[in-house]
């Protein structure tokens, strides 16, 4: 009996130096984990002391860099730790220009040929760019490849529309609406027309898919972050398919801030100052002296939403414009053109003035369409009032 525990007790030491030998042999063989990145660039092109910065992006809002350095010898080195993966770009110069890349805690490298252009601005342009180092960065660009064929697309439903586009521009800039129209209606500037809602459609779908193919991941926040410059509130129903670890991701709780923004009743606006179609600069105050409340109305050319309110907004201006009510739209368009031929489709009789990027910033808009209800004193008291709810709050409000 003796001997019998003996052998089991000699296995069982045998199998226990056996396991510990596998799990040695197994740390020696398994891939140290990374908990910090390195970021390497050798650029060449670029003359020495040029600043480089890495700065988040994907965020809908003007970010402060979170490392700076100088090229030496076409040389820079940036060092950090991440919790997850996340998009940045490195800008050169006085942001002259930039090159994107998804950073993840491994080590990186970015090779480039940079060129600072001879024309105003000295602008830095990059061909040969090669990111190495970062499986995100490839996956990014492997799931983004599509937007290649988009560039195509829109180069091609641009060519010979140059000539009707500079008239239409011309026309515009004379409030000249009977060479407008004309314009607007050749067969050329409709195929055009069609060709581009054809291609913006195209461009959602594609977008679309992409996000709801990662709905279960951080990627797929981060990927609404980057297919749309605003939210509106259709975009809403994209975010709640999120899981619950996508939502609490870092690129899922700046989604949430951006649809859901924080509250700004009781405070009060600044004064500010913005161009309209004419290039004539308007103060808020201006405006809206002598006014009892004041509708801040932020949209775009693009937003649909926007577009839909504004006969609600029409009838609610000829219905209490006459008892101090007024309204001030501010466009957040990059695109001036196209907020320009809105102007002249929807004939809008209050302000209309174009963001400078800045004014949105001040309202905290991350949504469109955005309305900020404001008193004669420059508080707000209500916030995206729109259809029935404003003009059950203007009938409140100013009663005979």
């Amino acid at each position: 009996m003796k001997a019998i525990k003996s052998k089991i007790l000699g296995l069982c030491i045998c199998l226990f130096m056996v396991s510990l030998n596998i799990q040695a042999q197994k740390k020696k063989t398994a891939p140290a984990t990374v908990s910090s990145y390195t970021i390497e660039g050798n650029i060449t092109g670029l003359a020495d002391g040029t600043a480089v910065k890495l700065v988040p992006g994907a965020t809908h809002s003007s970010e402060l860099p979170v490392a700076e350095t100088t090229l030496k010898d076409g040389k820079f080195t940036f060092e950090g730790k991440l919790k997850e993966p996340r998009f940045f770009y490195v800008v050169f110069g006085k942001s002259k220009g930039n090159i994107s890349v998804m950073v993840e805690n491994s080590k990186i490298k970015i090779t480039a040929a940079g060129k600072v252009s001879d024309k105003e601005g000295e602008w830095i342009s990059f061909k040969d760019v090669v990111i190495t180092g970062s499986k995100s960065h490839d996956y990014y660009v492997k799931e983004t490849a599509f937007k290649e064929e988009l560039n195509k697309d829109y180069e091609a439903y641009h060519v010979g529309i140059n000539e009707l586009s500079n008239l239409a521009g011309k026309a515009k800039k004379e409030n000249n609406k009977k060479l407008l129209d004309s314009v607007y209606s050749t067969a050329q500037w409709k195929k055009f027309e069609a060709d581009e809602k054809a291609f913006f459609t195209k461009v959602e779908l594609l977008s679309k898919n992409l996000i709801e193919k990662h709905k279960t991941n951080w990627w797929g926040p981060f990927f609404m972050m980057t297919s749309y410059s605003y939210f509106t509130p259709e975009q809403k129903p994209i975010y709640e398919q999120f899981s619950e670890a996508a939502k609490k991701s870092y690129y899922g709780q700046i989604v949430d801030k951006d649809l859901n923004p924080k509250s700004l009743v009781g405070t009060s606006i600044a004064n500010f100052g913005l161009k309209d179609k004419d290039g004539k600069t308007f103060n808020a105050k201006d405006i809206v002296a002598g006014k009892k409340y004041i509708l801040v109305d932020f949209w775009a050319s693009w937003c649909g939403p926007c577009r839909k309110e504004i006969p609600n907004l029409k009838t609610a201006y000829a219905e209490y414009s006459n008892k101090g009510f007024e309204i001030l739209s501010v466009s957040i368009d990059k695109d001036e053109k196209a907020w320009q031929k809105a102007l002249v489709q929807e004939n809008m009789q209050w302000h209309n003035l174009l963001d400078d990027d800045k004014v949105s910033k001040t309202f905290n808009v991350k949504t469109i369409p955005a309305t900020y209800l404001v008193d004669g004193k420059g508080v707000i008291i209500g916030e995206n009032l729109r259809g029935a709810e404003l003009e059950a709050k203007l009938k409140e409000l100013l009663k005979s």
